[in-house]
């Protein structure tokens, strides 16, 4: 088994330092240093197109740009590379979101990936226009990968469901592939849903033996629905030649972050409504002490950012170690992503992967070719 990697796109900027934002918190001023341009975030598709990833993850919400529109736009730049598009479901309708996938892949030769976000922030959710509670949100997204997996199937749909309701919806032309579905959630409601809908579970990145838990308790779920799901995780990543090269950017990073800032965005996530944005709150509590919650792993990131909060921090062998330990509990593929997300791209594909292809655990999509690498200038 080959493990998967996909990189990252900063549709809400990117920087030497971390851009913090997310969940309800607008992004920080350095998400001004370098802004998400078509043109810089191609340049970063190409790297990570290049060095062997499969897809690049975009987020969605008030504080970015439109995943749907950008990663578009993006793939006319770029060859192999999927786009794990975010978007929530309440915010279009299940049939002219499936119509929308259908066409995305026919445009791009089948890249596109959806990871779906319920939503766990009901002031942001207001903003859009959307008034339901956080469980209701949820069992809305039951409503809504229902219609689109059987209009996907090329079925006719008649649907009336607590919240949504269609009648005589189908597809004129059909995706093909199918996208794969990606979700995460950590509360009950959200597994009962990954239970039955999607194809890849994802999970913050939290210490191994959370992990696992989390791993058992939707296999688990998953099994009561006679089906089988992947297992996905989402982490920064911090890699060098040598550990106290990592350890030091990563100091140089949490030098950057301003108190004010941290005490601001720390009181905005404090009031997230998302079971997982709290569990990622409590790796650190707050403090800048304390932050290597297990080894080569770093909270820091989550002082100013939501979501996503922890690090791989180390040596590229020790990496590539953690990345074994957590591919040991179940997980085949990452999400990986790096300040600046260029520059980071090629410290992890040209530190880590080649250590990985060696013993075994990963293969490049293409095998040895690197036909774009003359034309990825590199934004030192």
């Amino acid at each position: 088994m080959s493990l998967t990697f996909h990189w990252f796109l900063p549709t809400n900027g990117d920087s030497r330092h971390v851009v913090g934002g997310g969940h309800g918190t607008p992004a920080t001023a350095s998400g001004r240093d370098r802004p998400p341009t078509v043109a810089y975030l191609s340049q970063i598709a190409r790297a990570a197109e290049d060095l062997g990833f499969v897809g690049a993850l975009t987020p969605t919400g008030a504080w970015c740009e439109d995943a749907w529109l950008t990663t578009a736009m993006v793939s006319q730049n770029t060859e192999r590379l999927k786009f794990l598009v975010a978007f929530r479901p309440g915010f279009v309708s299940p049939t002219l979101a499936a119509q929308m996938a259908s066409t995305f892949q026919r445009q791009t030769g089948g890249r596109l990936l959806l990871n779906v976000v319920t939503g766990g922030e009901s002031h942001e959710q207001r903003a859009y226009g959307d008034f339901l509670d956080k469980d209701d949100r949820y069992r809305r997204t039951g409503e809504f990968l229902e219609i689109v997996r059987q209009l996907w199937d090329g079925k006719t749909v008649d649907l009336a469901g607590e919240h949504l309701r269609v009648e005589d919806a189908k597809l004129a032309r059909l995706p093909d592939p199918v996208p794969e579905v990606y979700f995460g959630g950590s509360s009950p409601i959200a597994g009962e849903i990954a239970a039955k809908y999607v194809d890849v579970y994802l999970t913050w990145g939290e210490p191994p033996a959370q992990v696992a838990e989390k791993i058992a308790w939707i296999r688990g779920l998953a099994a009561k629905e006679g089906r089988t799901l992947r297992f996905g995780i989402r982490l920064h990543v911090i890699t060098r030649d040598t550990s106290a090269e990592a350890w030091a950017e990563a100091n140089r990073l949490l030098d950057g972050f301003d108190s004010a800032t941290v005490k601001s965005v720390q009181a905005g996530l404090a009031r997230s409504e998302s079971e997982g944005q709290q569990r990622m709150l409590a790796l650190h509590g707050g403090s800048r002490d304390g932050l290597e919650i297990h080894p080569n792993l770093w909270a820091g990131i989550g002082l100013v950012r939501g979501g996503a909060g922890t690090a791989l921090v180390g040596s590229h062998e020790e990496v590539a170690e953690r990345i074994k330990e957590y591919a040991a509990l179940g997980i085949e593929e990452f999400v990986l992503s790096g300040y600046p997300h260029l520059e980071e791209a090629y410290w992890f594909g040209e530190g880590v992967l080649p250590r990985l292809a060696a013993e075994g655990v990963w293969q490049h999509p293409v095998g040895e070719r690197r036909a774009s690498a003359a034309q990825v200038p590199f934004a030192g």
